[in-house]
């Protein structure tokens, strides 16, 4: 209180650079270097926002330390052993493969070779594609010389016709893929089932990894290694769980928790920030599960609709197939969700850092603005990825000329609206609550006067302090 008989022109002027330098006295300014009564009341709050803070933070530990103890007492409890073993049918995914490559390509009349049946259709016969041959008979037709370059039968060639119109046409000296059916006929028992693209997807994925370590740095490295975590708990933990006969749904929320753990805490640090996006993807997750299960059930959808789904079913009948298209629903929302949630953690943490003298609810309220911003350019992004990879179908429907209820009524494309909406409503659930989460702890995390703004700044205006926070 002393300054005021050494400054006797200033006390009008309190609003004014007069004020940056009492606040610089610590406990000087805690009763009355402001000049409103909402400056007043501001003051007083450094006082005990130590304590809430500290609370804050066992809040947040109350809840964090026995989830994450649940989720490593579930990986053990469900961790496999072996998957069951089955007898190979020979179908899609379910059966022996080689890598092989193409010697010779030669052309020939498609009437001679499908009379003399001298040569093997590439592609499956049972399609219109492998039936081709008959429709093109008068055509020129292709013979490839195909030399197998793995497995047992190393260094043996066989023989397949292309057809004309097949989409997938073989060029000499090209890497192939081939299936081998050892109860056929031995001029039958391989076929040609792919094309080997290991070498531009191993290019596209080394352009990837650099791409993100250039731009990202350490945070980049370290979330590829979250990457890589995250897809060794999906392969050695999730589907051999699952293959074993564990519920899907649990299965999913023990491994999909432990992703969240493993990327948020790695790529972000253990500090409340990251503690305050992972309960917020906790918490939309969860209801995400809720309204998956209510939906799912209620709409009636088994889970079962396609080639893949119905060899599952036929090999492991014990799967629940309704449970395993729940598993898909909350691992699929999970890298959306963990997108969102870390935004607006940040998003609040850089607001109070840019004005530490904002409440929460000026926080919230910031915060949430930015969040909408997010929401619209997300969901559309989740529609549009769906309408994007289910093109094909969607295009037979038109063929057909189907009407958009018929459409919708399907199964196929009503799974795939249910996964969508679900996943949606737990995105946008996801901003608010992490945003409240956000703002009521960044808003108690002060440790005592002088501490609200980082060393060498200025302090920030409660109100009405136009310029002052850009002097020096």
């Amino acid at each position: 209180m002393e300054q005021y008989p050494h400054q006797p022109p200033e006390p009008p002027r309190r609003d004014g650079p007069e004020q940056e330098a009492g606040h610089g006295h610590g406990p000087r300014d805690h009763g009355h270097s402001h000049g409103n009564s909402h400056s007043h009341g501001h003051s007083h709050s450094h006082g005990p926002a130590a304590p809430v803070s500290q609370h804050l933070r066992k809040v947040i530990a109350a809840i964090l330390v026995p989830f994450t103890a649940a989720v490593l007492v579930g990986l053990v409890v469900l961790w496999p052993g072996h998957a069951p073993s089955h007898k190979r049918t020979g179908v899609g995914f379910d059966r022996q493969t080689q890598q092989a490559t193409v010697t010779r390509v030669v052309e020939v009349s498609c009437k001679s070779v499908n009379a003399s049946g001298g040569g093997t259709p590439a592609g499956d016969t049972s399609s219109a594609e492998g039936t081709s041959a008959e429709a093109g008979a008068d055509k020129t037709c292709e013979k490839a010389t195909i030399r197998v370059d793995t497995g047992k039968d190393e260094g043996r060639t066989f023989t397949e016709i292309v057809q004309p119109d097949q989409s997938r046409q073989l060029h000499q000296g090209e890497k192939v893929v081939v299936a081998y059916e050892p109860s056929a006929p031995k001029d039958l028992q391989y076929s040609v089932t792919d094309v080997n693209r290991k070498f531009p997807m191993a290019l596209l994925a080394g352009i990837f990894a650099v791409a993100v370590v250039v731009v990202g740095r350490l945070r980049g490295v370290m979330a590829l290694v979250a990457l890589a975590v995250s897809f060794l708990v999906l392969t050695l933990f999730i589907l051999p769980a699952i293959l074993e006969g564990a519920n899907p749904l649990l299965v999913a929320v023990v491994g999909s928790s432990a992703i969240m753990l493993i990327a948020l805490y790695m790529c972000h640090g253990l500090s409340a920030r990251t503690s305050v996006a992972v309960l917020g993807t906790l918490i939309s997750l969860c209801l995400i599960g809720v309204l998956g299960s209510l939906f799912i059930g209620w709409a009636a959808l088994t889970g079962n609709t396609d080639d893949s789904t119905g060899l599952i079913h036929g090999l492991y009948p014990s799967i629940d197939m309704s449970g395993l298209l729940l598993a898909g629903v909350i691992i699929g929302s999970l890298g959306v969700l963990d997108d969102v949630t870390v935004t607006q953690t940040s998003a609040v943490w850089e607001l109070h850092e840019a004005n530490p003298s904002m409440g929460w609810r000026g926080l919230y309220r910031a915060g949430i603005r930015i969040g909408r911003d997010h929401i619209a350019s997300v969901v559309n992004t989740l529609v549009l990825a769906y309408a994007g990879a289910a093109l094909p179908l969607l295009l037979l429907f038109s063929i057909a000329q189907s009407s958009v209820g018929t459409v919708a009524n399907s199964e196929l494309v009503a799974e795939e609206i249910v996964r969508t909406l679900v996943g949606s409503i737990g995105l946008v659930a996801s901003v608010p609550v992490t945003t409240a989460l956000a703002a009521l702890v960044v808003s108690a995390d002060r440790t005592g006067p002088g501490a609200t703004a980082p060393a060498g700044a200025p302090p920030a205006p409660a109100r009405g302090g136009r310029g002052r926070r850009r002097k020096r």
